[in-house]
């Protein structure tokens, strides 16, 4: 690797910035990333799968290095990888608007990876991806031996995005489909799961210690691959959107709420609470939803109230209380949580 630099100075005398891209293949790259840091180098280093990972990064450089997270597309860069850039004031424009809504829900279904925007068969490429990628670094480097249990395990995280998991009811529901497996290696096997980037989880705000590590949500970092083991997947694949933005600004500062009432997101930073909702036009699941977080914003003294649905928007007065009910398209491009 140091015939890069020695290439350069044959051409400049100016010391480069350096970016290596998909490091991970290289055998030894972090020796050679370590003396770039310790040169004074500014390197800028890429890596797309579990054989990078931040921990193991950490054991080799030290303090030398910060860690930039990269998610899928957000759904202002899905738009524009689609040649639809927004202009000022673009919530006023009736031809942007519809462009929106006819790019939304292929976002919405099959997610934000960038090599997908102009597949025309994006489920087949996002199975492809979750069998060779995240399955295939999964086995090879944790090596994993029973893959069957692995698989279902993914497949009933996917079905419960909506409610807490303990692992021991994850243990239970595995082995009960003909794959015993203990407790213990359920806690791997979703550890393994979120250093890979498949995953990341939320905790109940106001559980007890143990509760709020051993009973957690668990959500996909991209809606097209949970998609993938949905049958009916809307309500799910909208609150799995939302938990992605709040975790890619706020970090390990997003909570779900759950005390005799249950609110799905909490940020405490911005004093906001969060229902998710498919629809609320039904008069029993708004005043469900309404009441929610009326109830948790008074015990928790929370100033702002949002229900994020799939396409309705209103304001709702109750008493001093405002309520605001925003399509997940708009909040995703206007930073209504922000």
């Amino acid at each position: 690797m140091d015939l890069i630099l020695q290439a350069h100075y044959q051409l400049n005398d100016c010391k480069p910035i350096i970016f290596l891209d998909e490091i991970q293949n290289i055998p030894h790259w972090e020796h050679f990333a370590r003396r770039l840091a310790n040169e004074q180098y500014r390197v800028y280093l890429t890596g797309s799968n579990a054989k990078m990972l931040s921990s193991e990064v950490a054991t080799t450089l030290g303090g030398r290095y910060m860690i930039q997270e990269v998610y899928p597309y957000s759904l202002v860069e899905y738009l524009k990888a689609n040649n639809l850039i927004l202009k000022n004031n673009w919530e006023y424009d009736s031809e942007i608007l519809n462009h929106i809504q006819r790019l939304f829900p292929s976002y919405f279904y099959y997610g934000g990876f960038p090599e997908s925007v102009r597949l025309v068969e994006k489920r087949s490429w996002l199975s492809v991806l979750f069998q060779k990628i995240y399955l295939g670094d999964l086995i090879a480097r944790y090596k994993v031996r029973n893959e069957t249990s692995l698989i279902l395990l993914v497949k009933k995280l996917s079905e419960s995005i909506n409610q807490p998991s303990s692992f021991n009811r994850l243990a239970n529901i595995v082995s009960s489909a003909g794959q015993k497996i203990q407790t213990s290696t359920v806690i791997d096997y979703v550890r393994f799961m979120e250093d890979s980037w498949l995953l990341f989880s939320v905790s109940n705000y106001a559980a007890k210690f143990a509760e709020k590590e051993s009973a957690k949500k668990y959500y996909f970092r991209d809606n097209g691959i949970l998609n993938l083991f949905l049958i009916d997947p809307e309500t799910s694949l909208l609150e799995n959107r939302v938990a992605i933005e709040l975790k890619k600004h706020f970090f390990d500062e997003v909570y779900f709420y759950n005390k005799n009432v249950e609110v799905d997101f909490y940020v405490p930073s911005q004093e906001c609470l969060i229902q998710v909702s498919y629809s609320i036009a039904n008069a029993e699941t708004k005043n469900r939803e309404v009441s929610s977080l009326l109830k948790v914003a008074k015990h928790l003294d929370a100033k702002r109230l949002l229900i994020i649905t799939y396409n309705e928007e209103q304001t709702i007065e109750v008493n001093d209380n405002v309520v605001e009910v925003v399509p997940l398209w708009k909040w995703l491009l206007c930073n209504k949580s922000r």
